[in-house]
């Protein structure tokens, strides 16, 4: 079943909404670009925003003011991750990867190696590694410890757009489970990898353009995609097969799911659809 909401996006603001009561809290307009991504700390007590305008804000949410802002990119910041309640990365179309510290001045890390624009990163949810995706094509992983990248995924044909983690394995509710990297590129193909050996566990290849979203659902037994093609599939990671197909009215950019991983929420082109996913 789908339901559809119609949203419209800010550029160089964004506006922070008191959910129960529906009423604006406020306006943080401290950006001269666009704003591409916007991410809570783990105990919500800082946002983190990152703009075309090269920078990256850490805003506090008990007072609404700019705490930090980083200038460490020469171009603009597409991407950020949290890896705690005080550290996060972020990436940019200047091909580097940077590891920040609120409170710190300088960057507690560089990663260079991309070779094109970075388009997203992600720490594993023990948060001891980093992935970042490139229009090079490839997908990293780093770790804190080293200089150097600890595996080079290059199997993708073209730009890789957006990674996840799966939620198993140290640090998450599935401890017990194999932990799992999954990509999503322009070349209509998603893989998963095993990080811990540095190989691909298998290709999903069902979408007929550009891949652009991804999501686990909370049990890690099934992944969500999302893609230029106007479909959103779901995929059994147990039997690595597609069990589900919706199709929308437009690309799909962005898909979640609920806490219960009954629901996913799905952003389309001009709308928002909410889907009933109930095996």
């Amino acid at each position: 079943m789908l339901h559809y909401i119609n949203v419209t996006l800010p550029l160089v603001f964004f506006v922070v909404m008191e959910i129960i009561i529906g009423k604006l809290k406020n306006i943080l307009a401290k950006h001269e670009g666009p704003i591409f991504t916007l991410k809570w700390n783990k105990n919500c007590g800082f946002l983190l925003s990152g703009s075309l305008d090269r920078t990256a804000i850490v805003w506090n949410t008990s007072t609404w003011d700019c705490s930090q802002q980083f200038d460490f990119h020469s171009a603009g910041t597409v991407d950020a991750d949290w890896r705690n309640n005080v550290s996060f990365a972020t990436c940019s179309t200047d091909n580097k990867v940077y590891v920040c510290r609120v409170g710190k001045k300088e960057p507690v890390k560089v990663f260079v190696g991309h070779q094109d624009e970075v388009n997203a990163v992600r720490w594993d949810p023990s948060g001891s590694l980093l992935a970042s995706c490139s229009d090079d094509g490839t997908t990293k992983i780093w770790s804190l410890s080293q200089d150097k990248s600890l595996h080079d995924f290059k199997d993708h044909q073209q730009e890789v757009y957006t990674i996840r983690w799966s939620p198993t394995g140290l640090g998450t509710d599935n401890p017990n489970q194999q932990p799992i990297l999954a990509s999503a590129s322009f070349d209509t193909t998603i893989k998963l990898w095993d990080v811990a050996s540095g190989s691909l566990l298998y290709t999903l290849n069902r979408h007929r353009g550009a891949v652009y979203s991804l999501a686990f659902s909370p049990n890690g037994q099934f992944l969500a995609s999302g893609s230029e093609d106007k479909y959103l599939h779901i995929w059994s990671l147990k039997e690595m097969k597609l069990i589900k197909t919706f199709n929308g009215d437009g690309s799909i950019f962005d898909i979640c799911w609920n806490k219960e991983g009954d629901r996913i929420a799905a952003c389309l082109s001009n709308n928002l659809c909410i889907i009933d996913f109930r095996m």
